[in-house]
């Protein structure tokens, strides 16, 4: 398949593009959700010994989700680390101890351009309340959970089940 032309549907708070792509002899139109690049990591507070998540309502599941604190790089430069140490801070207010990068992906390939970078990381030091950013319209609930618990919730999220498997790989 080869791209050979790109038209803007929508660019709002995400952008939609159409893409018409020539495969064999037929050309075919495609629609790409193009939300932005996003970070997110597994977090474990190594006083406390809990792995710290978020529970926010979420569009695309019309619910409220239990899922690793994560987000956008949505700042000019940031680079992925930079942007989940600023995550880790706005939304529970850790400061990063140790940060370790797992994996990057594309979350739903068929049909996002979305690129996610996981990563694990221990926090020590509770320096803010989290929560979210009130101007990003953010109202996030803080939940810890222990390693047992970790494994026994029936995550619902595609980067927190990944990133909950890869814990218990290590």
């Amino acid at each position: 398949m080869n791209i050979i032309d790109r038209k803007i549907l929508h660019d709002g708070f995400y952008k939609l593009t159409q893409l018409l792509v020539q495969d064999g002899g037929q050309q075919l139109k495609r629609e790409r959700f193009e939300p932005g690049q996003a970070v997110g990591a597994l977090v474990f507070d190594t006083q406390k010994q809990r792995y710290i998540f978020v529970r926010q309502f979420r569009v695309g599941a019309e619910a409220e989700v239990l899922e690793i604190p994560a987000g956008m790089l949505d700042k000019e430069g940031e680079q992925p680390e930079e942007a989940m140490r600023r995550e880790i801070q706005e939304e529970l207010g850790y400061e990063v101890d140790r940060i370790t990068f797992i994996r990057n992906f594309y979350s739903s390939p068929g049909g996002s351009a979305e690129q996610l970078w996981l990563y694990y990381a221990e926090v020590s030091r509770q320096t803010g309340a989290g929560g979210g950013v009130a101007d990003e319209h953010e109202n996030i609930e803080v939940v810890c959970l222990t390693y047992d618990e970790l494994v026994a919730e029936p995550w619902q999220d595609a980067k927190t089940l990944i990133a909950a498997q890869w814990v218990q790989l290590q």
